[in-house]
């Protein structure tokens, strides 16, 4: 028996839900390699063979490893195992573990946010200018990641382009170095210095949105995250250097 027919060899419990099991068990053997992208299935006959179970079984389970994207059928010649599907992009704790994973995504965040605050000075409205304002004042109050993220957000909304919004919530509070290291203890700075300096940061890019001045938003914001991005490299380095 090939590898192939052996993929297929019916459980050893039967499902209640036959189409479901039979789901299972195709499924299983593509995700464990037995079953390979190109793999060509063996026909409804055989399979109906295989696992004691109706054509209309065998079709229905087919129908739903096509919708889960498994497997492509050509009419005519057969039903072929398909490269897995690609995997969506997740920035989580589990993937951010290092100074340098914060790093990579602080140039991601200077290329989506400069644009960012560039649409947000161009479209905002009083109200969303007055929501910045109050996240800005709990961020001087306080320097709190979480007033940090919010303020963030809140120039995303204000581009009334809801994908900005989308991928800086999915960021979350790994787009704030602050809220995965100490960036100011690492790098030998002084705490009250280091947040007067982030605070006068997001004032600069505050008021030019209040302007409704654009090109000087982009440039604030652009200051403000390569700014946090050297403030991280040195931070990086002081840890290098320690080791």
């Amino acid at each position: 028996m090939n590898d192939i027919a052996a993929a297929f060899q019916p459980p050893k419990k039967r499902h209640r839900n036959l189409a479901q099991g039979l789901v299972e068990a195709i499924t299983a053997s593509i995700k464990g390699g037995e079953l390979k992208p190109g793999d060509k299935l063996p026909t409804e006959s055989v399979i109906m063979d295989m696992h004691g179970v109706s054509r209309t079984v065998v079709r229905e389970a087919i129908s739903h490893l096509q919708a889960a994207g498994l497997v492509q059928t050509k009419h005519g010649i057969g039903t072929f195992v398909l490269e897995p599907p690609a995997q969506p992009l997740r920035i989580s704790a589990d993937t951010v573990r290092t100074i340098g994973d914060v790093l990579a995504i602080l140039e991601l965040r200077i290329s989506l946010e400069t644009e960012a605050a560039w649409l947000a000075a161009s479209r905002r409205s009083d109200a969303q200018l007055a929501a910045m304002g109050e996240a800005l004042a709990r961020i001087r109050s306080g320097g709190s990641v979480e007033a940090d993220v919010q303020f963030h957000l809140l120039i995303a909304q204000a581009t009334g382009n809801r994908y900005f919004v989308d991928i800086l919530t999915d960021l979350g509070t790994h787009i704030i170095p602050r809220a995965r290291v100490n960036t100011a203890h690492l790098a030998h700075d002084d705490p009250a210095q280091y947040l007067e300096r982030v605070n006068r940061e997001h004032e600069d890019i505050y008021d030019a949105i209040s302007r409704k001045d654009p090109e000087a938003a982009r440039a604030a914001m652009r200051t403000h995250l390569s700014n946090s991005r050297e403030r991280l490299r040195k931070a990086q380095e002081s840890i290098a250097g320690a080791a």
